[in-house]
């Protein structure tokens, strides 16, 4: 499962390669917020939110504010980029020391704050590795965009 995961982690970073801090700052399409550079900080809250904080326990934040706050980056230079990957790369190493630490039967230490319930590693796997399908769809369309670059 984890492969799987890092799969979809490195085709994230590869379609942000080489791009400027207004590339990743591109629209989808109006009204959305939707750009590269919100993807990476949503995903690093994802990341945050399910393997650091509800299934270890970690302490209960925003990485980047309330709500969808992530996703609504409204300006970027090369340092808030840097700072921005850097954060998500780190994210991801703590991610897979978690990971390899528990077995995939292990439950989360916090229970979903929405739902009550308490999710299996396994489960939680699998739910990222569905997050980031999706978010690297949205990524790939995105990319696309900016200077026709396709695949992974």
């Amino acid at each position: 499962m984890s492969g799987f995961l890092d799969y979809h982690r490195q085709t994230l970073l590869i379609k942000c390669e080489g791009l400027t801090p207004e590339q990743l700052l591109a629209r989808s399409c109006p009204p959305s917020s939707l750009c590269l550079l919100g993807l990476v900080r949503h995903l690093t809250e994802v990341e945050y939110g399910w393997l650091h904080e509800r299934f270890a326990g970690g302490v209960e934040q925003d990485l980047y504010g309330p709500g969808d706050a992530d996703l609504d980056v409204a300006a970027a230079d090369e340092q808030s980029v840097a700072e921005a990957l850097d954060s998500y790369a780190r994210m991801v190493e703590q991610s897979r020391a978690i990971v390899a630490a528990a077995g995939l039967d292990a439950l989360t230490v916090r229970a979903h704050p929405r739902t009550g319930e308490r999710y299996s590693l396994r489960w939680i796997l699998t739910h990222l590795i569905e997050e980031y399908a999706r978010h690297n769809g949205h990524a790939d369309l995105l990319r696309e965009a900016i200077d026709g670059a396709t695949g992974e």
